[in-house]
């Protein structure tokens, strides 16, 4: 089984698609072709994409059984010890907060016996 999604793509694209695969949501193709369709499939929507993303999904061999491809898109597939993950980088800087200085009101008032 195959899978292509298509984000922002041509028309043209989605319509080349159907040829080949059921298109059973908006940019959402499914279907049984051979390999080496796929593979002719894939070349096309990567050089057809224009300003769009795309990403494959496929039966395979696998120890997870499936393999998939992203093309122009931010989250990437990331071989892990034989599995393939989707490695998502962040849009912004992580920091850890400042701690603040100084006693807690709380801890003041336990540590001198006010209140």
């Amino acid at each position: 089984m195959t899978v292509i999604v298509l984000t922002h793509c041509p028309i043209g694209l989605r319509g080349f698609l159907t040829r080949w695969l059921l298109e059973i949501s908006p940019g959402v193709f499914i279907g049984g072709p051979s390999a080496r369709i796929r593979a002719a499939l894939w070349g096309e929507v990567k050089q057809y994409a224009g300003i769009g993303r795309a990403l494959l999904a496929y039966n395979t061999d696998t120890e997870q059984g499936f393999a998939f491809e992203a093309h122009d898109h931010k989250w990437q597939p990331v071989d892990c010890e034989g599995i393939t993950l989707i490695h998502r980088p962040s849009d912004r800087a992580t920091r850890q907060p400042r701690p603040t200085s100084g006693w807690s009101k709380a801890s003041k008032r336990r540590r001198f016996g006010s209140g």
